[in-house]
């Protein structure tokens, strides 16, 4: 089937994956590790021809001028490539959910209930940059026993091709249907639009990228949308707190990377610790290039410290992506509640605190999907957090939320099991 005809294309694919997808949660552990194991060694066999492809990305990356940042996640060095055979081998030596049964209770009509975890079905990816992506994605979706459709971006398309047709020859070797992982083969946009809006072949859409391409997916979707638009992170300095913990740990929310969704980029310090936190925690982020946004309490604190600016409105609700952070000064928990809650993206939040009533008022009373006691913002993340990896994190309500793994791709169904009771 020639992707030049998108309609008829994307029907081909959706056909294809449900069938695939039928056959997939039936599979053993066994074949779907044996998948996973096989792709990993395909991985560290084809490092020349994947390279190869990789270098024709690259070179259109450079032609077209993107930035040197862009460029860099377009990369498959031999580590990366290496890093995700070893995902690979990690999901496949971890328990399959597929089947589980649990809370089987005993009724008074005899029959017993209780809940069995199966997969969702064929859920499409739609992704930038990154072409590791493919590889993580196509193997979560293995291992739990799913079908996807992937859609990567223009601009990694050579290397996304030649990392698919590894893991369609894994699933080969294992006796699985091929088709369980399907690239969507054109860059035409008009592919992305068909697939977000085809319910009757795909049951979950998961787009991860910029928060521009999930707030157009999110909008224009006919099938669920499992997703984090962006990553307004907090990290609150308690009224009471032991103030080398909060430096460290406020530092390396912040620094150790800027460009994750996880980074911390608001950072409110209790009035009661201002004047002892802030002197320390401005210097570090100096040092480091960091831009400081200011309200005026903290400014008049960290007044002489290079990269102090005022803060405007805006700033408490924005995500940085770089060195930069928004620094308030708050007068109780209660405010700091408040304020994360208001301005936050529900993604992830950390108190750093001594006092333990407050610690467990932060979690329940932060809105996000992680929240955190003494511990830098960065650890949200599906590897961090023993799912092995993560397809994203999502920020909703229903079915997942924060990092997305394994279980994540798979939904519960009710079982009831009986010795031929009937209603009375």
């Amino acid at each position: 089937m020639t992707p030049s005809d998108i309609p008829a294309y994307m029907a081909h694919v959706g056909v294809a994956a449900r069938a695939a997808a039928t056959l997939m949660a039936a599979a053993s552990t066994a074949a779907k590790d044996q998948a996973l194991r096989s792709l990993a060694t395909r991985l560290r066999s084809n490092g020349t021809e994947l390279q190869a492809a990789n270098a024709l990305d690259l070179q259109a990356a450079r032609a077209a001028q993107l930035a040197e940042p862009l460029v860099d996640r377009l990369k498959l060095t031999p580590a990366i490539i290496d890093t995700v055979a070893q995902g690979c081998e990690q999901i496949a030596a971890m328990a399959d959910p597929v089947g589980e049964i649990t809370g089987v209770k005993r009724r008074p009509s005899g029959i017993s209930v209780g809940q069995m975890r199966v997969p969702l079905g064929v859920f499409g990816m739609i992704y930038e940059s990154r072409p590791n992506v493919t590889i993580e994605a196509a193997s979560l979706a293995i291992k739990s026993g799913n079908a996807c459709v992937l859609r990567g971006g223009s601009e990694a398309l050579n290397s996304n091709l030649a990392l698919w047709r590894l893991v369609q020859a894994a699933l080969a070797d294992a006796g699985l249907p091929p088709d369980a992982v399907q690239l969507v083969e054109t860059t035409d946009r008009a592919a992305v639009g068909r697939l977000i809006t085809m319910p009757e072949y795909v049951d979950v859409i998961i787009p991860r990228g910029g928060k521009g391409l999930i707030e157009h997916i999110s909008a224009e979707a006919r099938v669920p949308v499992i997703k984090h638009l962006d990553g307004n992170c907090h990290v609150y300095v308690d009224e009471q707190v032991d103030l080398d913990l909060a430096v460290k740990v406020t530092d390396n929310a912040k620094t150790q990377k800027y460009s994750p969704c996880n980074a911390a980029e608001s950072l409110l310090v209790h009035q009661a610790q201002a004047a002892a936190f802030l002197p320390r925690i401005g210097a570090v982020f100096s040092g480091k290039g960091v831009e400081m946004r200011c309200c005026p309490r903290a400014a008049a604190l960290l007044s002489g410290v290079n990269g102090v600016v005022a803060a405007t409105e805006a700033d408490w609700s924005t995500e940085y992506l770089a060195p930069i952070i928004s620094i308030k000064v708050v007068d109780s928990l209660d405010e700091a509640l408040a304020h994360i809650n208001r301005h936050g993206s529900h993604h992830t939040d950390a108190i750093l605190t001594t006092h333990h009533p407050h610690a467990m008022r932060f979690l329940r009373e932060v809105d996000s999907a992680s929240v955190m006691v003494n511990a830098s913002t960065r650890f949200a993340d599906g590897f961090e957090y023993g799912l092995g990896a993560e397809i994203g994190i999502s920020t909703d309500k229903f079915h997942a939320r924060g990092p997305v793994g394994l279980e994540g791709l798979t939904s519960m169904k009710w079982v009831v099991l009986g010795q031929g009771e009937v209603r009375g």
